[in-house]
């Protein structure tokens, strides 16, 4: 991490992603907190967006809690961002839903994501039974798409010796970034 403060945070997060996939933090109306890695599908000035079904576990605290966090990890490094989250357009999510392999359109029909299955064999005859009964293009359904969170809060964090690790958060400040160093 330079030590220099740059006026760019999404750019630094840009930089430092060498992955698609990142570790999703939600948390229900009462607080009790959830994690979980997702894809993500793009960081843009608009924020962090990635793809789910409204119905399961993180869809229902996203409801309940418009509030999440993200983290990627590096060796060594890792950056956090927190803010608030809301759906994207539909037209947007079915644009996505458009450009995903079909055996990825049939798993996001047919599954009741984050409830009990009774067993592997009964999800995949629903799968097969869903793909033979839809052999044409398959529309994105009403419980599926996308969701994007708008930055509040980025954390830059690179590991130093002797623990004296090197922190730098920026907060939103109106159209701006308060830029600040923590201890470690």
């Amino acid at each position: 991490m330079n030590n220099e403060y740059s006026s760019d945070p999404l750019g630094q997060v840009r930089a430092s992603l060498d992955t698609d996939v990142v570790a999703l933090a939600t948390a229900s109306a009462d607080g009790a907190p959830s994690v979980r890695m997702v894809l993500l599908k793009e960081a843009d000035e608009r924020g962090f967006l990635f793809f789910t079904s409204y119905e399961g576990r993180k869809g229902r605290e996203l409801a309940e809690n418009p509030r999440a966090a993200i983290l990627v990890h590096m060796p060594g490094r890792q950056i956090r961002v927190e803010g608030r989250v809301t759906k994207i357009p539909e037209s947007e999510s079915d644009d996505y839903w458009a450009t995903r392999p079909r055996g990825s359109q049939i798993a996001a029909s047919v599954s009741n994501q984050s409830e009990p299955v009774e067993s592997r064999e009964e999800l995949e005859r629903v799968y097969a039974e869903f793909d033979t009964a839809h052999p044409a293009e398959i529309p994105r359904p009403a419980h599926w798409g996308g969701y994007r969170l708008v930055p509040d809060v980025y954390e830059f964090w690179e590991h130093r010796d002797n623990r004296l690790h090197d922190r730098i958060r920026y907060r939103r400040d109106g159209e701006g970034w308060t830029v600040e160093r923590l201890q470690p």
